[in-house]
C-alpha cells in the first residue's frame, strides 16, 4: 500500500466509517490510557459509542493483568467495562493451551506477571514462576547444577519488569530439555506506554532473550496473530467487515485488524507518530488515522 491510501479521519469520511461499523475494537496502552492515566476525552467517546448502539471490545497485548484485573482498572478510571469485553494476551495464552489440549498434569513456567498465572488457573492449568521468582538469584561460585521441573510442558513469556537470570535459565532449560515443551509468547511488542511520561521496554525484549538462548521461535498468541479473533467472533457475533480496530501500533494493532479483515484506525496518542506512518520504509497502512480517539466524538458532533 502507498501512504496516500491511509486517509486522515475527517468530516468527509467519518460518517461512512461510523455507520458501517457495529463493533469498535480498542487497544488499551497508548489508546485508552498511558500508565494509570486516561487519555483526554476517552470516557466521553466510549459513552457516545455505547449510546449509539456500538459494541466495544478491548484487545490488549499487555499480559501483566488478567481480564478481571483489567475490568477493575477500567472501573477505577470511571469507565464501565465488563470482563467479557476484554481480550488480553494473558487470556490468549491460557486459551491456546486449552484449545490445543495441553495435558492438565503438565505445568506451565511463566516469565511474566500475575495476569498470566491467574488466567492459567482459571483455565485449569498449574502455572509456576512469575512474580514468585522475582528475587531468585544464581551463584556461579558454588558451581551448582541448576535443577528444573521436568513436568513443565510449556513456557509462557510476557511482559516481566522483574526479569532476571534465574528466570532466563529456568525457561531455557525447560524449552531445551523437556521433550515437546512449548514456547509461547504473549506478544513481541518492542516498547509500551507503561507510564504516562515515556515508553518502556516491552515483552518483545523478554521474548528475544529466550529466542537467543534456545535458538527457537515462539508461538505468538497476541496481536498481530488473529488467534484472539476466533474467540471474539464467537462472543460478539459480528462479522470482521463490520469491525474497526483502533490502535497506536502499526505492527500489532493495525496488522491484527488487517489480518482479520477489519477496518483500521491508527491513533497518534501512543507509540506511532505521523512521520513514522509516512516513512517510505513503512509498508503497513491503516484505512484511517487521527490524533486520538476523542476525535471520533468531535466528528460525531460536527
Amino acid at each position: 500500500m502507498s501512504s496516500s491510501q491511509a486517509q486522515p479521519l475527517s468530516v468527509h469520511n467519518f460518517k461512512d466509517l461510523f455507520h458501517s461499523v457495529e463493533a469498535f475494537l480498542f487497544d488499551c496502552d497508548g489508546v485508552i490510557w498511558k500508565g494509570d492515566e486516561l487519555i483526554e476525552g476517552v470516557s466521553q467517546t466510549l459513552h457516545m459509542l455505547r449510546s449509539n448502539g456500538k459494541k466495544l471490545v478491548f484487545v490488549t497485548n499487555n499480559s501483566s493483568k488478567s481480564r478481571a484485573q483489567y475490568a477493575l482498572k477500567f472501573q477505577s478510571l470511571g469507565i464501565p467495562v465488563s470482563q467479557d469485553e476484554i481480550f488480553s494476551s494473558s487470556f490468549a495464552a491460557a486459551m491456546y493451551l486449552k484449545v490445543n489440549n495441553f495435558p492438565p498434569q503438565n505445568k506451565v513456567y511463566v516469565i511474566g506477571g500475575e495476569g498470566i498465572l491467574e488466567e492459567l488457573q482459571l483455565a485449569g492449568f498449574t502455572g509456576v514462576g512469575g512474580p514468585g521468582d522475582a528475587n531468585k538469584t544464581i551463584d556461579f561460585k558454588q558451581n551448582k547444577f541448576f535443577e528444573h521441573d521436568k513436568s513443565v510442558g510449556a513456557v509462557v513469556v510476557g511482559l516481566d519488569p522483574n526479569i532476571n537470570y534465574y528466570k532466563l535459565q529456568y525457561g531455557t532449560l525447560c524449552i531445551r530439555e523437556n521433550p515437546g515443551c512449548l514456547f509461547i509468547a504473549t506478544n513481541r511488542d518492542s516498547v509500551g506506554n507503561m507510564t504516562s511520561l515515556q515508553e518502556w521496554p516491552g515483552a518483545g525484549c523478554m521474548v528475544a532473550a529466550i529466542c537467543g538462548s534456545t535458538q527457537k521461535e515462539p508461538i505468538v498468541v497476541g496481536k498481530p496473530s488473529t488467534f484472539m479473533m476466533d474467540f471474539l467472533l464467537k462472543k460478539f457475533n459480528v462479522s470482521c467487515s463490520k469491525m474497526c480496530m483502533v490502535g497506536d501500533r502499526l505492527d500489532t494493532d493495525i496488522l491484527f485488524g488487517q489480518n482479520a479483515g477489519c477496518k483500521t484506525l491508527l491513533v497518534f496518542s501512543g507509540v506511532t507518530t505521523q512521520s513514522a506512518l509516512e516513512d517510505p520504509s513503512n509498508n503497513i497502512q491503516p484505512d484511517y488515522y487521527t490524533s486520538k480517539i476523542s476525535d471520533i466524538l468531535d466528528l460525531k458532533e460536527a
